[in-house]
């Protein structure tokens, strides 16, 4: 299947915006591409419509030729951490009146799901001040030292230049258009409620339930209510077990720094985070889609739907 977006790239010798149409073709990993490369992909709708904005921070795939080149790592093994396809299964979010954002950039290159300071010094020369949180210190800070289970990306450093280019080309302009859209929609509908969407392997659930117990298809982070309202994510767990998905809260994945910056109930701004079962829609040996792809993307087109009408109906009542 290909599909056909209006896709704002922001230009990289200014900050306006440049219009262009891209045709997406579905499993198409951009691998040793030499040309610049967008900082960020972002779906209009041709009417915002709702205060939800959807953004996949993880599902980047432009890989640079430079950057295969530094790496020890194969083709397959480097896309790991990638929460493969996962903007192909939110790329309907446009038809109901949201934007959609999602990074260009993949995961192992630099991490949109990490502060801007947590710097890791043991694959980044230079650092003399880092957040040194468990995730640095686990390999996987702002520019990740290993992809999933450990495998070290790099064989030495990079330079504090090179860790600098990543953040100000892809994180900060991430993060800026990510603001912006909050913001406006909190202007035009009175509460703006990020969906922050990513996948996770299915490895990730193993030991996470007892026996016996359903395994999640669909875990669901708010942080433990510190990053949106329970009346949103009761709704929002509603729409997903009411679409026959198994769903659990905040265990094993509570969200992450995008939840935790933009999730503020108290001032009408409410983050959270998606995590779906990777084995419901791909072959994690292959990094390749399987059978239950369409029937996924089917299920989600309805999900969906029915999250970007609580943009509406939370503008009708600020309404009133």
């Amino acid at each position: 299947d290909v599909y056909k977006r209006q896709v704002y790239k922001r230009s990289r010798s200014g900050d306006q915006d440049l219009l262009a149409f891209l045709i997406l073709t579905l499993y198409t990993v951009h691998k040793g591409v030499a040309m610049p490369q967008p900082n960020y992909y972002l779906a209009m709708p041709v009417h915002v419509a709702s205060g939800v904005v959807f953004a996949s921070p993880h599902s980047g795939r432009d890989y640079a030729e430079s950057f295969l080149q530094k790496t020890i790592l194969d083709a397959k093994v480097i896309r790991s951490s990638e929460d493969a396809f996962v903007d192909q299964l939110f790329a309907c979010a446009p038809d109901h009146g949201c934007p959609f954002l999602h990074a260009s950039a993949p995961r192992a290159f630099v991490d949109l799901n990490r502060n801007q300071t947590e710097l890791d010094a043991a694959v980044i020369g230079d650092v003399t001040k880092s957040a040194y949180t468990p995730r640095v210190l686990s390999g996987l800070g702002v520019i990740p030292r290993v992809v999933s289970n450990g495998r070290a990306i790099y064989s030495g450093k990079l330079t504090m230049a090179e860790a600098t280019h990543r953040l100000d080309t892809y994180w900060r302009p991430y993060h800026t258009r990510l603001e912006s859209l909050l913001c406006a929609a909190r202007t035009k509908f009175g509460e703006s409620v990020l969906i922050d969407c990513h996948s996770m392997p299915r490895e990730a659930l193993e030991g996470t339930f007892r026996a016996g117990q359903k395994r999640p298809e669909i875990v669901l982070g708010d942080r433990f209510g510190a990053s949106a309202s329970h009346q949103i994510v009761n709704r929002i767990q509603d729409i997903l077990t009411g679409a026959g998905f198994a769903v659990s809260r905040n265990m094993p994945f509570a969200g992450a720094y995008i939840t935790q910056r933009y999730g503020c109930p108290s001032q009408n701004q409410h983050a959270v985070q998606i995590e779906i079962d990777r084995a419901l829609y791909m072959d994690e040996a292959t990094l390749m889609p399987h059978e239950g792809f369409a029937h996924l993307s089917d299920r989600l087109r309805l999900v969906v739907a029915q999250i970007a009408e609580i943009g509406c109906q939370n503008a009708q009542l600020a309404a009133e």
